[in-house]
């Protein structure tokens, strides 16, 4: 029984932190769980009372008693009358977690020499893992905590775990989508891009990336061509480069990408014409109708990334594929820059023929993406939750939006703006001798985080002097201080040089 009152046994096993995103009753299980299940609790030896152990972390009683009744129903603990709480003997015949890692790698083994697709030499994601604890975040494609909707979301969620809708998407889909979800995208996202679909020509994808390795994967290989904005989608230009296409870089301009300029033997052009990544120059009228038009006479498919075109634009432009009459537009979209970028949401819009044939291609991959995510974004969107919340990020973003063009123009005015109206960045080019990389480094030791453009380039290494800040994650009130830092890294830089 001394052990039982040591308080340095139990101080070492349960820890529990306030920073930590669960509640201090899951703190204390799963505390309590891994303790068991690594074999540092002995079958005869009593956990602390509710009384004792509550004392030692700082919490409520009624805590303590929670968490230890609901691992007697789960068979982790047994209650024996007026002896306490002892770890259940069944639980310590499973196989205990190995104490470390054994290697067991042949060191003449090259895997680079075995592999068939390159993956790993193409140019890496912008990684900004501490993003959000950063003071000036102006990084694109991240969500801002503070605009999340939060209650709407945990809402759908119970609602997507009623018995009734487990039914519904507990089972095995294999190779179909919620039909709930297909709907909504039918009903609530397409016609705001002026697109009109019927549910065979939708299908739901792990995010506007997966929609993008699908395409490649069964529609181009070696010998394929294919137009790109130059600069444009980085890993859009890699995914297309690993299922052993060509990539044309074709300019871009203040009026998007030039039709002119792709070549008439490229049997795919691939285009973002709401908000050109990175530039957010929109495709103008004139460019739009010669692009499908030259896709028609050449035998030519475009794929249209929706990117940044779910918020509320100003002068909104339909999508390529409202205007396109032939079915040689296909579109992707997702709901990352307006949901969540981690809930990993996409959708293809295609003909109905191209569908099957990627709801087959899919089901190899990953059948199809989770079931319960598929019915709370539906059900999500069948509230009117996700169009209260798009109205909410536009007024939110073009606040921001004009604050950071306000900034850049008094702090950094040898900094040449690309003036666009809407879209979550705002893309910029540096005086001569300006390198983006160099200002990143300086930049991040300021708090200030951005992205460098040079990877958006066909020619990275020739493109240093670019650079793009995202408003998605900032809060208004850092916008204008996060440029002042980043204009003093710049003139370090450039005192420097």
């Amino acid at each position: 029984m001394a052990a039982r009152t040591d308080p340095a046994i139990w101080s070492g096993l349960f820890r529990i932190s306030p920073e930590s995103g669960q509640t201090l009753q899951a703190q204390i299980r799963q505390a309590i769980v891994a303790a068991i299940l690594d074999r540092q609790i002995a079958a005869s030896m009593p956990l602390p009372s509710c009384r004792v152990l509550a004392e030692k972390l700082g919490v409520a009683r009624g805590t303590v008693v929670l968490a230890f009744q609901q691992l007697v129903d789960q068979g982790f603990l047994i209650a024996k009358e007026r002896r306490g709480h002892f770890v259940n003997p069944d639980m310590l015949t499973l196989p205990a977690r190995a104490p470390g890692t054994v290697r067991r790698n042949d060191p003449t083994l090259d895997w680079k020499s075995r592999r068939k697709v390159a993956a790993s030499d193409m140019p890496e994601p912008s990684k900004q893992e501490n993003w959000i604890r950063a003071t000036y975040p102006f990084v694109y494609g991240q969500f801002d905590p503070g605009l999340f909707p939060t209650a709407e979301w945990r809402e759908c969620n119970r609602m997507a775990l009623a018995v009734l809708e487990i039914r519904n998407w507990a089972a095995d889909m294999v190779d179909r989508d919620d039909p709930l979800l297909i709907e909504q995208i039918q009903a609530r996202l397409l016609p705001r891009r002026g697109i009109f679909a019927n549910p065979d020509e939708i299908i739901v994808t792990l995010g506007a990336q997966h929609a993008l390795y699908m395409l490649a994967t069964l529609l181009m290989g070696r010998g394929t061509k294919v137009a790109m904005e130059d600069p444009g989608y980085p890993d859009a230009r890699s995914i297309f480069r690993l299922s052993g296409a060509e990539v044309l870089p074709v300019p871009v301009d203040r009026d998007g990408i030039d039709p002119d300029a792709i070549p008439d033997d490229c049997g795919f052009a691939f285009v973002t014409p709401s908000h050109q990544c990175p530039t957010m120059v929109s495709l103008s009228d004139e460019r739009r109708h010669k692009l499908i038009a030259d896709a028609q006479k050449h035998d030519r498919i475009i794929i249209e990334d929706g990117y940044d075109s779910q918020l509320v634009d100003d002068a909104p432009q339909q999508a390529l594929r409202g205007l396109d009459r032939s079915g040689r537009v296909i579109y992707v979209g997702s709901m990352s820059k307006t949901l969540a970028p981690g809930l990993r949401l996409g959708y293809i819009v295609a003909s109905a023929e191209l569908i099957a044939e990627l709801r087959a291609l899919r089901r190899f991959m990953l059948r199809h993406p989770p079931a319960n995510n598929q019915r709370a974004v539906a059900l999500f969107l069948s509230l009117g939750h996700h169009e209260a919340l798009v109205r909410r990020l536009s007024a939110a973003f073009q606040e921001r939006r004009e604050r950071l063009m306000q900034a850049v123009t008094s702090y950094m005015p040898d900094w040449r703006m690309t003036e666009t109206p809407g879209g979550t960045s705002l893309w910029l080019k540096g005086p001569p001798g300006a390198k983006s990389q160099v200002l990143a480094e300086n930049a991040a030791a300021r708090g200030v985080l951005i992205e460098q453009g040079a990877r958006f380039f066909d020619r990275p290494e020739q493109n240093a002097r670019f650079m793009r800040l995202g408003i998605s994650s900032i809060a208004l009130q850092h916008v204008e201080p996060g440029i002042r830092e980043l204009a003093m890294a710049a003139g370090r830089q450039a005192a420097a040089a």
